[in-house]
């Protein structure tokens, strides 16, 4: 079925995932381990220059939510099917980023902001190992003005679906809350993720004000733990804990939610309606794996594309396995040029 221009609308912390190959000595110098996510440090500052400078840089759009929707238009294959909205600088990791949304196929209205620098996230590999350091600089100033303004709010007009990752709520929770209260008056799809540990210890007001609005709540085990054990519900059953987050109280105008946690290589699980279902995910082969990293927001894209067609919720969990599955082949969230999907 074709999809309308515009259909799915995703807004969150666009980052650019500066990607190369590099050595020990390298990792010595920024003091940086393999394995390993952190937040950039001072020390850490000068190595983003360094390794644009290196003649196998790749850049990466990254970011979870401009992942997801980046997904989901390679898996729509409808170029404008989707739109994205974050905040970038005025500088050259920022034309990056706009060029990469370009040649996705992804609408992109970005808020450039004067004074920060683009965010990045620095992809550090070692034979086939990464480490991981973030720096959200501009990402983290998002203003609703930039929303407001009639040819962005032209965007959420357009959308009959709309998907803001937790990550967002640090950054405008009063985006979100616009966005979410557009949706139940108009009768249109609206999708969060628990997105991290830390969103749900730390920014559970946040997460309290916009889950009436929420039609589709993602996550994975462990966020869905932290979730429940913040709310005392005394239960680390994943199924249990799904079926409690679908049937959280709705907003006016809202009918019913639908929980979906992933648990890595285990089964999906899925609550709606009082009752949980669990769809096996794709297992592939310990050598074939290069990383998992983007691997939840790729089940999500794959999902999304699948829900704005109409498709039953086996059709959208299966495609939300198969892009995992993609992605968990290739470095970062990145993807052949066609998918292989039916």
């Amino acid at each position: 079925m074709a999809v309308s221009e515009g259909v799915l609308l995703g807004m969150g912390n666009p980052l650019l995932d500066i990607s190369a190959v590099v050595d020990d000595d390298f990792l010595a110098k920024y003091d940086i381990k393999l394995n390993n996510a952190i937040l950039a440090e001072d020390k850490h500052l000068p190595m983003y220059d360094e390794l644009a400078n290196k003649s196998n840089v790749e850049y990466i759009a990254g970011g979870a939510t401009q992942n997801s929707i980046r997904v989901a238009q390679w898996m729509l294959q409808t170029p404008g099917a989707t739109s994205y909205m974050g905040c970038i600088g005025k500088d050259k990791f920022g034309e990056e980023m706009k060029k990469n949304a370009q040649a996705a196929g992804v609408t992109a209205h970005y808020y450039e902001d004067e004074t920060a620098p683009t965010g990045t996230c620095a992809v550090c590999v070692v034979g086939g190992e990464r480490s991981l350091i973030a720096n959200l600089s501009a990402a983290n100033c998002y203003k609703s003005e930039h929303l407001k303004r009639p040819e962005n709010w032209a965007l959420v007009e357009k959308a009959k679906y709309t998907y803001i990752a937790g990550f967002f709520l640090t950054v405008s929770p009063e985006s979100i809350q616009l966005v979410a209260e557009h949706a139940a008056a108009n009768n249109k799809v609206f999708l969060h993720n628990l997105s991290a540990p830390f969103i749900c210890e730390f920014f559970r007001d946040a997460q309290e004000k916009v889950l009436p609005y929420v039609d589709y709540i993602f996550g994975n085990e462990t966020e869905a733990k932290i979730f429940a054990k913040v709310r005392g519900w005394e239960t680390e059953n994943i199924e249990e804990i799904a079926l409690k987050i679908s049937q959280l109280p709705l907003a006016l105008g809202k009918q019913k939610r639908t929980a979906v946690i992933t648990q890595g290589a285990d089964p999906v699980i899925v609550a709606e309606d009082g009752k949980v279902k669990t769809f096996p995910v794709i297992l592939l082969p310990k050598e074939k794996l290069v990383d998992t990293n983007g691997a939840g927001d790729a089940f999500v894209g794959g999902f999304l594309s699948q829900l704005v067609q109409g498709k039953s919720i086996e059709d959208c969990v299966k495609a939300g396995c198969y892009a995992a599955n993609v992605i968990i082949q290739c470095s970062g969230c990145t993807y052949p040029e066609k998918p292989d999907f039916n």
